[in-house]
């Protein structure tokens, strides 16, 4: 065999299986950080895996922020955003919240879509996607002693803030706590569709206003990834207009 100059180092190593089988997890492990936060076909990605931008602090809420002046809307953003730069950064590719503050929100209003995210929680975490500014599919521990009169051990994914319409999902879908969960979410009109790990446990139900119950859910809004007083994180958050 002739040795030739131009052989690349990586070739030289390879001969060599232990440690060719190690430059070989090495590159799979680069490839799986590098699709994260990186959209699929067609989606926008809300959240670029390297700072808060296209979020903003949680003022209020909608009904609240309609009866604001422009003047004191700006000033209470301007007091959210500062409030919320404190309790939310980027760690590693993903949005870590320290359990602190408020709820963060796009900085866009969106009326129907189909959007994925990732998500992690700590033991006894509690959590949400708000969708138009409204709460929410729901996020938490599923072996939370004190969740159980709440319904925690039915799972996450559903609408529990409804009254009249379906408010637990199908199934339990969830992964132990400490691991990635996916939500896939669809909301067209009033009524919502939620997937989760792959799981169908909202099927096409309506959900309702929580600021407002005599009236219909609010056409377009905000989505809030919700503060409940502990530390999460999400990532890998993407979105489709329909």
């Amino acid at each position: 065999m002739i040795n030739s100059p131009f052989r690349s180092p990586v070739a030289r190593w390879l001969r060599f299986p232990s440690i060719a089988i190690a430059i070989g997890w090495m590159a799979i492990a680069h490839e799986a950080i590098a699709d994260d936060n990186t959209p699929p076909e067609g989606f926008v990605a809300l959240f670029n895996g390297k700072d808060l931008a296209g979020w903003k602090g949680l003022v209020g809420s909608p009904k609240s922020r309609a009866e604001m002046s422009r003047d004191e809307l700006a000033a209470a953003q301007e007091k959210a955003d500062a409030q919320m730069r404190k309790h939310w950064k980027v760690v590693d590719g993903a949005l870590e919240f320290d359990g602190k503050g408020d709820s963060l929100c796009t900085a866009k209003d969106y009326g129907d879509f189909e959007m994925w995210v990732d998500w992690k929680i700590t033991p006894k975490g509690d959590s949400g996607i708000y969708l138009r500014g409204s709460p929410q599919v729901q996020i938490w521990d599923t072996e939370n002693e004190a969740g159980r009169n709440h319904g925690n051990d039915r799972g996450s994914g559903a609408l529990w803030n409804n009254k009249k319409n379906a408010r637990f999902p199908l199934v339990k879908a969830d992964k132990p706590v400490g691991q990635w969960n996916t939500f896939y979410i669809k909301m067209v009109g009033e009524r919502v569709t939620v997937k989760l790990n792959g799981k169908l446990v909202t099927d096409d139900v309506v959900m309702e206003n929580y600021w407002e119950p005599d009236q219909p859910i609010y056409a377009t809004g905000q989505i809030e990834l919700q503060n409940h007083g502990n530390t999460l994180w999400f990532k890998n958050i993407y979105i489709r207009q329909l």
